[in-house]
């Protein structure tokens, strides 16, 4: 099975697509297999262990909220997230699976935070066991959550190890591609863009006409998440009193004068808000997209709003296009590197998203596929290196602003491809190769473990 744009792009709740998202797919996925192979009403015990980087940060990222709505039945676009609390406050020593089979369930003894080896697999790791009520084991498995919500078994991880890829293939499809150099050579060959190769392979699953509606929803939902991100006042859950800053910031820019309107920068206090906006409403547990990650969602919304607000002759065809070329982006980081922050550090999270956005700004603005390319490359090139150090364990510092800087430096990318012909020192193929050396070798401590950085270094905020 291949990759689709609507798999990066997911539709989902705060705060981490790889420590909130995935681990709430794996539990569903675990109680249906239970279900599918008709242990369920045998079912007395399930016990679920996180490892490594779910285990060192789980409690800030809500991994431990996130398993329990899992193993309820929920799923990532579909809870309520104005009940999730509610809910699991009432569970009271008992739980549903799927909503049907009643079972004790003790957090303290069945949902249990592995600190020490992290699964060999990838570090973030769960292991889920069920028993019948003698103490005879039901079913074991062991889920990989790999960033954007993925999730893979052991077993297809360790396929996808011995053929050097985690991502699926992808030659099953109209026009596969597996490298920019491919891509490149492809719109080449037919005089298209981006947008259109990636256009055409979404058509091996629908039409169109559903295309262009699910990624309209894609960007309705984006919009949605802004509007809230605005609205919503007061601080941030997690006991570091970090403020909302989004409702204040659009206010005063609601607010301004005329003459402020002359300032040749107040288009970035908008993409910053943009950005504010949606990584607040993440850091809160709130509904957002996967852009390719959580940790980097508002990045992707704040230029695609950049766009389809500031700059002229934006529709949208615009919008989806926009949409469709960062997806091409994204699928190459997943194939050829990561877009796991505890796998290869924020490089891979916010140096990805940047990445994407870059090259589907400037395809949208006019540029040519080599210029696409180009613009892909330098929002990568000046991120490689980003650590993962979240203060506390949360989603809030350095992230939230992390994605507004992240947004800026993807419209001057753009706009510096742009101004280019093309023609560049580096490639995409070679930034992204870089990235993934570059995260083999940066230490543990900086891949979304709270164990380095500012995460050591920022006490009190």
């Amino acid at each position: 099975m291949a990759v689709s744009v609507f798999d990066l792009f997911r539709i989902g709740i705060g705060p981490s697509s790889s420590h909130t998202v995935g681990p709430m797919r794996a539990a569903r996925l675990f109680v249906l297999a239970l279900q599918q192979q008709q242990l369920l009403a045998r079912t007395a015990r399930v016990q679920c262990r996180l490892y490594g980087s779910l285990a060192a940060t789980g409690r800030g990222h809500g991994s431990d909220k996130a398993v329990l709505l899992g193993l309820l039945g929920e799923q990532p676009d579909t809870v309520d997230v104005d009940r999730i609390d509610p809910r699991l406050q009432a569970l009271n020593g008992r739980l549903q699976l799927l909503g049907e089979h009643d079972i004790a369930f003790e957090p303290k003894h069945d949902l249990l935070l592995q600190r020490g080896r992290p699964l060999p697999g990838h570090p973030n790791g769960m292991r889920l066991q069920a028993w019948d009520a003698a103490g005879v084991e039901l079913l074991e498995r062991v889920y990989y959550s790999v960033g954007g919500g993925f999730v893979v078994t052991a077993e297809a991880l360790a396929d996808a190890a011995r053929q050097s890829a985690i991502a699926p293939d992808t030659d099953v499809l109209p026009l596969p591609f597996h490298s920019g150099a491919e891509l490149l050579a492809t719109c080449a060959r037919l005089g298209c863009s981006f947008a259109d190769v990636m256009r055409i392979n979404e058509r091996h699953w629908r039409s169109d006409a559903d295309i262009d509606s699910g990624l309209l929803r894609i960007w309705d939902a984006m919009q949605q998440c802004v509007a809230r991100g605005c609205r919503h006042e007061g601080e941030l859950p997690g006991g570091f009193h970090v403020p909302r800053r989004a409702p204040a910031l659009a206010r005063a820019l609601h607010g301004k004068s005329p003459a402020s309107r002359i300032d040749p920068l107040r288009a970035l206090d908008w993409v910053n808000l943009w950005a504010l906006a949606v990584n607040e409403e993440n850091a809160g547990g709130g509904r957002v997209v996967t852009a390719p990650t959580n940790g980097a969602a508002g990045i992707v919304p704040a230029v695609l709003h950049y766009y389809a607000r500031l700059t002229p002759h934006a529709d949208a065809q615009g919008v989806a296009d926009f949409l469709l070329t960062a997806g091409a982006i994204g699928l190459l980081y997943k194939e050829n590197a990561s877009i796991s922050g505890a796998e290869v550090g924020c490089q891979g999270e916010v140096g990805v998203a940047c990445s994407m956005a870059a090259g589907a700004l400037c395809a949208v603005l006019g540029g040519t596929p080599p210029q696409v390319e180009n613009a892909a490359e330098i929002g990568m090139e000046h991120h490689l290196g980003l650590t993962c150090d979240p203060v506390g364990g949360l989603v809030q510092i350095p992230c939230i602003e992390r994605n507004a800087m992240g947004a800026v430096q993807a419209i001057n990318s753009a706009r510096i491809a742009l101004r280019g012909d093309g023609h560049h020192g580096v490639s995409l193929d070679e930034v992204i190769k870089t990235m993934r050396e570059t995260g083999a070798d940066m230490r543990s401590k900086y891949k979304e473990t709270a164990r380095g950085g500012l995460a050591v270094n920022v006490i009190e905020c």
